[in-house]
């Protein structure tokens, strides 16, 4: 059974210092077994400047099983499905630890965008990139987080306008985007699929 009382600790403290580390995490829904995380991409990489956003799914067994983690932004990284989001990193498998947070875990995955494993690929396509044509690699990541990590500069009435516009109940437009930080694509996504 999830330990909530641990969970809402684990929120409380993501939420103290989120000017500090730009790591944010909120429930998905009522159910704290279903959550999203924000993170900011690292400085000095291709990521900069992007706000990605990351499913998060608790097992029953958490915090003695680690969380389900897969990016629901679209980031091109060796470690990171380019399709799926899907997330090759060893914490959030085999070296997970209860004494590890969904912040400490996040953490992880910020520090992965700024240090790529190509040689343990979850993406062997854009592994084989980055080690055979790195500045292809580096424009093709710049170009991915400007397209769908970026914010637009649209303003949240702008953005409902035009999805109401494609015929979609504007409650659920605006719920939506709240959910998703404002993204437009990833809302458009959403609200596609159901």
């Amino acid at each position: 059974m999830i330990d909530f009382s641990r969970v809402q600790k684990e929120l409380q403290e993501c939420s103290k210092d989120i000017e500090a580390s730009g790591i944010k995490v909120t429930p998905k829904s009522d159910n704290l077994s279903r959550l999203i995380g924000t993170i900011p991409g690292p400085m000095g990489t291709p990521y900069e400047g992007g706000s990605f956003q990351i499913d998060i799914s608790l097992p029953d067994g958490y915090p003695f099983e680690p969380p389900k983690m897969q990016f629901a932004t679209k980031v091109w990284h060796p470690n990171i499905s380019s399709q799926s989001g899907a997330i090759c990193l060893d914490i959030l498998k085999d070296q997970w630890s209860p004494a590890l947070t969904l912040k400490t875990a996040l953490l992880s995955v910020q520090a992965l965008l700024s240090a790529p494993q190509p040689d343990d690929p979850q993406d062997a396509v854009v592994a084989q990139q980055y080690l055979r044509d790195y500045q292809t690699f580096v424009g093709t990541a710049r170009y991915w987080t400007e397209t769908f990590a970026k914010t637009s500069s649209l303003g949240v009435e702008e953005k409902v306008q035009r999805l109401v516009e494609m015929g979609f109940p504007e409650g659920q437009v605006r719920s939506i985007l709240e959910v998703v930080g404002g993204d437009e694509n990833l809302a458009l996504e959403k609200l596609c699929s159901g």
